[in-house]
């Protein structure tokens, strides 16, 4: 029992390390960063609901969640392929594809949110 107590809490760290080294060195990790603290501070200032701070959260979420994925495929793909590989650039913009839809949800989930209570 204190081996796999032992085994899942290094495995926390190596998680928490994966997230310092991703805010650390990445821009468009910070630039989201710093998005998702203004929302925050925003929530707080507009005081909204519970359900709303889910969404919020899920959205956050799901933002940090896609750019690490797109951020480890792409160094991934870069320790695999050459620059000019036709088959790295498809996985790469893909993957990045997938980050854009991500934000694209989270700012449609921030309008529904704070619209209304920007307009009161």
């Amino acid at each position: 029992m204190k081996k796999l107590f032992v085994r899942e809490l290094k495995s926390f760290g190596f998680a928490f390390r994966g997230l310092f080294l991703f805010f650390k060195t990445e821009a468009h990790a910070k630039t989201h960063l710093v998005a998702a603290v203004t929302v925050i501070i925003l929530g707080f200032v507009l005081k909204i609901k519970p359900i709303e701070w889910a969404l919020i959260s899920l959205a956050i979420g799901l933002v940090l969640t896609a750019e690490s994925l797109n951020t480890a495929i792409e160094k991934l793909t870069d320790k695999l392929w050459n620059e000019n590989n036709e088959q790295a650039a498809f996985i790469k913009d893909v993957a990045a594809g997938g980050v854009l839809i991500a934000a694209i949800a989270a700012c449609v989930i921030g309008a529904v949110v704070f619209i209304p209570y920007l307009l009161n």
